[in-house]
């Protein structure tokens, strides 16, 4: 038994938040603000190279240990699960895509700065919603789970807390999408190919093996051993046969095997004849 690395996308992600908040609390501090955190809108600047680095990095820094762990709860309970389903490649891309979203929202309407995870953990409860359904229906488990989170979320907006629910219900929107559009898995067509490719052809699987006219030919005149226990097969002779002293040469007819006597023929037929093979029972 060993420990595996399961879902490497969402365990990643989880260790590199991890590693930015121990960053910032005992080395670097100030490491969050500085790189991990989408200015406002009346602080973000166009010509800043970096600000438009934030819009994708403010998903990995955290406030906090607390702020942290309460993200990573949701993070590995839902994305291992999610990952599997989707694959490592496009859970990346769902995050990115994520993160872009809330942080370009935040920078153009919203006054106060942003940074955390919590946006990414509403785009996984809400996909993990989307468990096992149609093309043409609506799952109830989304709809409960959007008049619970998201509608909780609404109710919280009013409240001037420093939590920002918007990027909740913006995180729940993109969430919503992935699940209706439904991404393919990485790597699917690249498996199939190598299934494709793997498999034998029906004609070389059902083409018959032929046998040399050589061999047919080498095989003619032998006799099988059993066919000459059983007495059946006639004994031809080799040699030419000799002339009687009367010049009269014997019968040309060859020679058979004597005939068994009744009681062992019938003894015979008993031992060869196959017994049927007891009915299995079913359990």
């Amino acid at each position: 038994m060993k420990i595996k690395y399961n879902a490497p996308t969402t365990l990643t992600y989880a260790f590199f938040c991890t590693l930015i908040v121990t960053l910032d609390q005992f080395v670097l501090h100030g490491l969050t603000r500085a790189l991990f955190t989408v200015p406002n809108a009346l602080a973000f600047d166009l010509l800043k190279p970096l600000n438009y680095l934030r819009l994708f990095t403010h998903i990995a820094g955290h406030a906090d240990w607390n702020h942290l762990v309460s993200n990573l709860a949701y993070i590995l309970l839902l994305g291992p699960m999610l990952e599997e389903a989707y694959g490592s490649v496009t859970m990346f891309l769902m995050i990115i895509v994520t993160g872009f979203v809330t942080g370009v929202l935040n920078a153009c309407f919203f006054p106060h700065p942003l940074l955390g995870a919590s946006g990414v953990v509403f785009m996984m409860i809400l996909l993990a919603s989307f468990t096992n359904h149609g093309k043409d229906d609506v799952p109830l488990t989304f709809i409960l789970i959007v008049i619970l989170y998201l509608g909780r979320e609404v109710l919280n907006a009013f409240k001037g807390d420093d939590i920002s629910q918007f990027a909740h219900l913006a995180g729940g929107l993109c969430g919503s999408l992935f699940g209706f559009f439904k991404p393919a898995k990485s790597g699917t067509r690249i498996r199939a190919t190598t299934v494709r490719a793997a498999a034998p052809s029906k004609s070389a699987a059902t083409t018959p093996v032929k046998t040399p006219v050589k061999a047919i030919a080498g095989s003619a005149g032998k006799v099988p051993v059993k066919a000459l226990a059983a007495g059946k097969a006639p004994v031809k002779s080799t040699r030419s046969a000799p002339v009687a002293s009367d010049g009269r040469r014997p019968s040309s007819k060859p020679a058979t095997a004597r005939s068994r006597p009744a009681s062992q023929a019938a003894a015979n037929k008993v031992t060869l004849k196959k017994t049927p093979a007891k009915p299995q029972r079913q359990s």
